[in-house]
């Protein structure tokens, strides 16, 4: 046996799961914040109605299988079909606009590399039901604010019409999509002169006016001028945008933050056809997704963590029956307290806490005896004193 994770998924050990949960917390707040509900979907749902959503490459990488009832089932791709099928089966008991986030796992069989995994976590917002170009700059806002709230000062949030690539091959502008992703400018020019020297000649000259277009759709200016002025600033109209999906027919846009080189933290757009591939009418709907671990490892690359997130605060050493009361007192002040429930020898105690990071130490002998685990330092406190001392 060999005991380690399969390629491309990974365990999460405390001190990444912490980040984790304060990221998740801090972006649910926002969410939250504009009225937006959470959604669960299952891990699996029917192959036939993931299948053919994404395009030939996402059927590709989906990992589809029969189950032991001889169903052909899928793993969930993303979570904005999963989203179509909740509206289309739950129709009549949802109202509209219904504006729900979804933060799951998603699985796909990527070849592994630098942020990019096989099992990750994705983090969505979405409203369906409206055209009006409100909720759309209602998710560019949400998307923006997301990250000035996680603490991210330079970054764009690069937005497009995809209606510029209207009537051209699908794999044309998915191939448009790719190149944007290059970070190099040398590398990209390249790329585009070599992508526009191979396409026929018949797409040339539209697919160079596409991605020349100097202004702003009527749409997205439509959509920009609903911006705050403080938002806006973080908005900028870029025609290369492309997003390789099938399913998005207008707004499209990408965020990408300076100094994290790994590829868009975000991304999103309106898709006003697919949740009709269910129900069987159009139905509006606009939204995006972070990519949730891109977000945390360029968090990591910027320092953008606070040094304290929560945790464990002090541990209470175990060297007399009145321990566990005292633990209790701390925890009725609001302090995330551990009492030490191994052997006594207090060496060992204060071993542990080292390696597990605790600032505070509470030596119980008699008197109560704090000790800073990073400076070293010792006094003599009581109960009541610990609040003030410890925050």
């Amino acid at each position: 046996m060999k005991v380690q994770t399969l390629k491309g998924f990974r365990d999460f050990l405390p001190k990444e799961a912490r980040k984790r949960s304060y990221v998740l917390s801090t972006l649910k707040k926002v969410f939250e914040s504009y009225g937006f509900e959470p959604l669960e979907t299952p891990a699996l749902e029917y192959e036939e109605v993931l299948l053919g959503k994404y395009g030939d490459e996402g059927d590709k990488l989906m990992y589809r299988f029969e189950d032991n009832g001889k169903r052909r089932v899928a793993l969930r791709y993303d979570q904005t079909v999963p989203l179509a099928r909740v509206v289309a089966q739950y129709g009549n008991d949802l109202p509209l606009p219904f504006k729900r986030y979804q933060i799951q796992p998603v699985w796909r069989a990527e070849n592994t590399q630098k942020g990019r995994y096989r099992e990750f976590l994705q983090v969505d917002v979405d409203t369906v039901g409206s055209y009006s170009p409100i909720s759309d700059a209602e998710i560019v806002t949400i998307a923006v604010q997301s990250m000035l709230k996680l603490g991210f000062g330079e970054f764009k949030l690069f937005i497009n019409d995809r209606n510029i690539f209207e009537d051209m091959p699908k794999e044309y502008v998915t191939k448009i999509d790719k190149i944007n992703n290059i970070k190099n400018e040398t590398e990209q020019d390249k790329a585009m002169k070599k992508f526009l020297d191979e396409i026929p000649e018949k797409y040339f000259y539209p697919f160079r006016t596409a991605i020349s277009t100097k202004e702003p759709t009527p749409k997205i200016n439509e959509i920009l001028k609903l911006l705050d002025g403080g938002i806006k600033q973080y908005v900028s109209f870029n025609p290369g945008i492309a997003r390789g999906l099938d399913y998005y027919t207008d707004m499209i846009f990408e965020v990408e933050a300076k100094g994290y080189l790994s590829g868009s933290i975000a991304g999103g757009g309106r898709y006003d056809k697919l949740i009709g591939m269910f129900s069987g009418k159009d139905i509006p709907a606009v939204g995006f997704a972070f990519g949730f671990d891109r977000l945390i490892e360029a968090m990591e690359e910027l320092d953008l963590f606070p040094k304290d997130l929560g945790g464990t605060k002090i541990l209470v050493t175990n060297v007399n029956p009145k321990t566990s009361e005292i633990a209790d007192e701390l925890r009725k002040k609001g302090i995330n307290t551990e009492l030490y429930v191994d052997e006594k020898d207090l060496d060992k105690q204060l071993r542990y806490a080292d390696r597990c990071g605790i600032p505070y130490v509470l030596i119980v002998d008699g008197k109560l005896t704090l000790k800073n685990m990073k400076s070293g330092e010792q006094s003599e406190v009581t109960l009541d004193q610990l609040p003030d001392v410890i925050r």
